[in-house]
């Protein structure tokens, strides 16, 4: 009796598995079905005669690849400063025996958990008064700032498996701190500065409501904020070119990830090796 209970249990947990995965799996049927159809509708169908015309709507519009490119521009750049403020903070946080850290890492746990809603008409009065106000600049350092606290709690506790003997060798031979974690703590902590790069990315790739809010000119606005275009008045929509759209708008994250596959599992043998 106990054995059919598990089986009956094990048949459940795999239906409703295969729910989960049918309900992810529709959204992207349609998208592909839909951006080749020439007559795309809101439900899902099988085309029935396929083109290419809405993909090459899209890579032919200038104001389109230019909000793609403005979109790359603030999502690396800021992926790239938060993993380096992120590995310089955690440092002394792992490293250090300090006075204040519980409460330091307590805050920043706190301030994981704000939400942006919360914060922003503070910080759009405040682009007002310092005329940050429609600058790209600004927007890319404010949303580095609001992605740090995350990523110094992740960077931290991954720095806290790599073991301080390694460091100390160095410091032996010669090396100076910076050295050290550039040359002995980085390449072991690779799988977490790639999992915090790749958050850090596909959080400013995907941020439609902060470039919104802070950036006025239309030539200025990212990719996620000129999804907005396919949307006409009196509920009409362009299915087509909005399912080529969301295609090539979601490609760089997932070549992100494929391109991150070979370093993160580098730094994993890596890890295990000092380990032993």
């Amino acid at each position: 009796m106990g054995q059919k209970s598990r089986k009956i249990e094990t048949m459940i947990h795999y239906l409703i598995l295969a729910v989960l995965a049918l309900l992810f799996l529709l959204p992207l049927l349609w998208m592909l079905f839909a951006s080749v159809d020439p007559h795309a509708k809101q439900a899902l169908k099988v085309p029935d005669s396929v083109t290419l015309n809405n993909f090459k709507a899209i890579i032919t519009d200038p104001k389109l690849i230019r909000s793609f490119w403005i979109g790359l521009l603030i999502s690396a750049c800021q992926a790239v400063l938060v993993v380096i403020v992120c590995v310089l903070a955690a440092y002394p946080l792992s490293r250090y025996k300090m006075k204040y850290r519980k409460s330091f890492m307590t805050t920043i746990l706190f301030m994981t958990s704000l939400p942006m809603t919360a914060v922003i008409v503070p910080v759009y009065q405040l682009f007002l008064h310092l005329k940050f106000q429609d600058s790209l600049v600004a927007v890319t350092l404010f949303l580095t700032a609001s992605s740090l606290p995350y990523a110094i709690w992740m960077v931290k506790n991954f720095m806290d498996s790599v073991p301080l003997d390694l460091e100390e060798s160095a410091w032996v031979d010669g090396a100076t701190v910076l050295q050290g974690v550039r040359k002995i703590v980085a390449p072991l902590m690779l799988p977490g500065i790639f999992t915090v790069g790749i958050f850090t990315f596909t959080g400013s790739w995907g941020n439609f409501f902060v470039p919104y809010i802070l950036l006025q000119t239309p030539e200025k606005m990212p990719a996620s904020v000129t999804i907005f275009q396919f949307f006409g008045s009196y509920g009409m929509v362009n299915y087509g070119k909005l399912a080529a759209f969301s295609i090539i708008y979601s490609m760089p994250v997932v070549l992100l990830y494929a391109l991150s596959q070979r370093f993160m599992s580098k730094g994993f043998s890596m890890g295990g090796a000092s380990k032993g």
